[in-house]
């Protein structure tokens, strides 16, 4: 419990520093103030309040940050992205952060009732936060159950830039969101803990869906395929063979990078039949985050 104490107060600090770079002191003197009032209140309601109230004081714009702070914040807690951050999530963070700590399921109830009762943006700021909150492990359930959500900035305040997911969820869980991501064509790149938390029974859920899109006579986004590399096998190494030969360039380089992640001797063989590409990926020129991002790029609405 010291350590965790430690942690958040490191993380408070970090949280009003970066916010004193971007917000406006007025705002900062409100913040300060709540800070003083949610310590004194017994109740969760001060809180809930300043929450709530916190939109009055603080924008939606982007935080402004240097490449030291965003080094910092991965130092506090591990896989911590707050570019992504805007003000007023920030400014949310540090009221949640500053929210008594009597126990366990009393800290627990207290958010989730925050949860029900939030808009959107409230939702959003609630869900990234959750690599920050004290009691981290208690709030796997309410990850999983906002995982359900058809709001896509809401899905990817859980999903993307968020460290959380493959730190706590379990694998089950793991594969829905990513199923799920996929489905809803969000930037894959993005998810934290992507190598390391594959695994056989999600490959074989994504060939499946790769198969009932094809049946429909539509694409697969070029990312799907990293999660299934690592298990090609006899069985699905036709369906790579089959990308491969798209006529699509950033179809055929996923499914070529797919390739060198496997250990299947066939993959292997296959993907030196393209030695330019094959140079590119050893010498780090093509990667998943560059498909990722080219192929998010070439599905923005023009």
């Amino acid at each position: 419990m010291i350590h965790l104490s430690m942690d958040l107060e490191k993380t408070k600090t970090f949280l009003l520093e970066i916010l004193k770079m971007n917000a406006e002191p007025k705002s900062l003197d409100w913040l300060a103030l709540q800070k003083e009032k949610i310590g004194e209140d017994t109740s969760y309601m001060k809180f809930y309040l300043a929450f709530g109230m916190a939109s009055r004081y603080f924008k939606k714009n982007l935080m402004d940050l240097s490449e030291t702070k965003i080094q910092k914040a991965k130092t506090l807690v591990e896989g911590f992205s707050p570019e992504s951050w805007d003000q007023l999530q920030t400014a949310r963070s540090y009221l949640l952060l500053h929210f008594g700590i009597a126990d366990a399921s009393a800290w627990v109830d207290a958010i989730n009732k925050l949860f029900e009762t939030a808009d959107m943006h409230e939702q959003q700021s609630l869900y990234a936060a959750l690599p920050l909150m004290p009691f981290r492990e208690e709030m796997v359930e309410r990850a999983v159950e906002g995982l359900r959500t058809n709001i896509a900035s809401v899905f990817d305040a859980i999903a993307l830039d968020n460290p959380y997911p493959s730190q706590y969820m379990e694998e089950r869980a793991w594969n829905q969101m990513v199923l799920k991501a996929v489905f809803m064509q969000r930037p894959l790149y993005r998810i934290q803990g992507a190598d390391k938390r594959a695994n056989p029974t999600l490959a074989k859920i994504l060939v499946d869906f790769a198969h009932e899109r094809w049946a429909a006579g539509r694409k697969v986004m070029p990312e799907l395929w990293r999660f299934v590399g690592p298990y090609l096998d006899i069985q699905n190494f036709g369906d790579i063979e089959k990308v491969i030969h798209s006529s699509d360039p950033l179809e055929k380089n996923a499914a070529l990078l797919a390739c060198h992640q496997s250990g299947f001797v066939p993959a292997n063989s296959l993907l030196k039949q393209f030695p330019k590409v094959q140079r590119e990926i050893q010498q780090g020129e093509l990667t998943w985050e560059k498909i990722g991002r080219e192929f998010e790029n070439l599905s923005r609405p023009q």
